[in-house]
């Protein structure tokens, strides 16, 4: 895997994010979003280079749907009530499967897949204080223990 990868360098553990990694498998990594102050968004980042649910071995897609169980069961513990699915086929060549909780501050971006970005770009630009990092932080740690105790 090439270092100048940021998933690759994310799941390896050469580049550390904010709140650290939230678990891992044999064939995916997830962790907290490093450029979006958002608590327990998650990314789930496969180890290998490939960029559609297509290109998935067969060991892969067993793994893959069962992980994202685990990990939305762990955000719907510590009350995370909706949350927004998403991956780009259009990347270079990683395959990162984002999972964004909805919390009400979002609503005036509107209810659609649509208000995500804007939402997150809101996230990343404005909500940045010592306080906001320190809950993005908590919720992983929280996403994390709960991930232990299953």
């Amino acid at each position: 895997m090439s270092a100048a990868c940021l998933s690759c360098e994310i799941s390896s553990g050469r580049k550390a994010v904010l709140g650290g990694a939230i678990c891992e498998t044999g064939h995916f990594h997830a962790h907290q979003d490093v450029a979006y102050p958002v608590p327990a968004l998650v990314i789930v980042a496969s180890k290998r280079h490939f960029r559609s649910l297509l290109d998935m071995t067969a060991a892969e897609t067993l793994e893959f749907l069962p992980l994202v169980q685990k990990i939305r069961r762990a955000q719907a513990q510590i009350g995370i009530e909706f949350v927004y699915y998403f991956y780009n086929e259009d990347t270079k060549h990683h395959f990162n499967f984002w999972m964004v909780p909805r919390y009400p501050w979002m609503a005036s971006f509107g209810k659609s897949i649509e208000a995500v970005r804007p939402a997150l770009l809101h996230a990343r630009d404005t909500m940045n204080s010592e306080q906001e990092l320190a809950a993005v932080t908590q919720a992983a740690a929280k996403l994390r223990e709960s991930l232990r105790s299953r």
